[in-house]
């Protein structure tokens, strides 16, 4: 393990690894459900590179250190009067590991999080620094925007930021077949629009989030807990567990579940209001389809769960996504439904994944890179219209494969 201090300790560090014959694997927050940071040689932890270093209101351009968390940055940017236009719900990754993995929110027009980065500060295998912008090699900024930790170790990034601002944010159960059916006019009619259902149950949790001027006006201390963790989390947790020692009643606790989820409104900073509370332990696999494809893969994983009577509680989650340009984003070059299964701890997932990922392939699925899948280079390649490209850069920054794993060497090659 290495703790480096600064840019240049960072670098020395990866010299020196490199000069040992040990391969290096750059780690954030350990959100990841995949392999993508373990590693048998070096484990470099950038948790010293965080805050940020500069700032110019003015243009919104922000450079941070590459192991800032998100839940800080947050709030860093709110006090220079600034946000980042789109989150996900989860605020505990470092930057770094959210673009490298291709971390979304939600939003017809709006790209995911790496979209949002200006420039990439990066160090090579051999301790060089390289500064990708729009003023250099574009290409090389669209690799390293999300390249799953396999071209270098990011030091610092500059992000494009905008005005801080204000969400109203309404959640509503409503029919799962309804909204299905109004599935592309609802994302086109919110500036983020997500929902959940649970396979079993035959509604779905609707979240809309639109932006406002009104002044934010968050719930109170006393019902945000007795939502956020009462509900969200201790109810969840007691109904899982007991789904995972009684899987025959998960069917009854699945509509439980759903009509407890009764909605709810609020008016929130945009940040505030896009974060939740996830305190259960689960495993998650998520795929990428054509916009278009969206409702009909999500009706087939549930036929397939009813079907199979497979014991699954958790809910199924849908996004949108604009396409982006990064050249290994699962959003590349085209908008996108995000549909993320899960299971919970300690219970078989890998037969409901598996047929999850076949359903998923006949839309020409792309795996999140930072959830579970079972593709590799071989399979991937053809999803991907500039892969030769990305492993022409790779080759380039990396030739002697320091920055490799065996999870890289599964999904990128040898």
């Amino acid at each position: 393990m290495a703790r480096p201090r600064g840019r240049d300790e960072l670098a020395a560090t990866v010299v020196a690894a490199a000069e040992a014959g040990s391969t290096v694997a750059v780690a954030g927050s350990g959100h990841s459900f995949t392999e993508a940071a373990m590693t048998s040689g070096t484990m470099i932890d950038v948790g010293a590179l965080s805050g940020v270093i500069d700032a110019d209101p003015t243009t919104g351009l922000v450079r941070v250190g590459a192991g800032t968390v998100l839940a800080d940055l947050n709030e860093e940017l709110h006090r220079l009067g600034l946000a980042m236009e789109n989150l996900g719900d989860i605020d505990r990754q470092t930057v770094a590991g959210a673009i490298s993995t291709g971390t979304h929110g939600t939003g017809a027009k709006l790209r995911n999080i790496s979209a949002q980065i200006e420039e990439i500060e990066l160090v090579s295998a051999d301790g060089g620094i390289h500064e990708l912008g729009p003023g250099g090699r574009s290409e090389l900024l669209r690799a390293a925007r999300v390249g799953i930790g396999a071209l270098g170790a990011i030091s610092a990034l500059t992000l494009r930021c905008v005005p801080a601002f204000t969400l109203r944010r309404v959640d509503a159960p409503l029919p799962r077949e309804e909204v299905l059916d109004t599935f592309q006019e609802r994302a086109d009619s919110n500036d983020h629009f997500e929902l959940f259902t649970f396979p079993y149950a035959d509604s779905a949790l609707v979240l809309e989030r639109n932006r406002t001027a009104e002044p934010p006006r968050p719930r109170g201390r006393l019902a945000a807990y007795l939502n956020d963790i009462v509900l969200e989390n201790w109810a969840l947790e007691a109904l899982s567990a007991a789904g995972k020692r009684f899987p025959g009643t998960i069917p009854r606790l699945s509509r439980l579940a759903a009509r407890l989820a009764s909605g709810g409104r609020t008016i929130d900073r945009s940040y505030r209001a896009f974060a939740s509370e996830r305190r259960v332990r689960f495993t998650e696999m998520e795929y990428g389809v054509p916009r278009e494809h969206g409702p009909a893969a999500a009706r087939r994983v549930i036929e397939w769960v009813r079907a199979n009577g497979y014991p699954v509680f958790f809910p199924i989650e849908m996004r949108v996504a604009a396409g982006d340009d990064a050249l290994l984003s699962p959003s590349h070059e085209r908008d996108t439904v995000y549909i993320a299964v899960h299971q919970y701890r300690g219970m078989e997932w890998r037969p409901y994944f598996e047929a999850v990922e076949e359903i998923m392939g006949d839309y020409a699925g792309r795996p999140h890179w930072g959830k579970r899948h079972f593709q590799t280079a071989a399979t991937l390649a053809p999803l991907y219209p500039a892969w030769a490209q990305f492993q022409a850069l790779r080759d380039e920054l990396d030739p002697n494969r320091v920055f490799t794993n065996e999870y890289a060497t599964r999904v990128l090659g040898p």
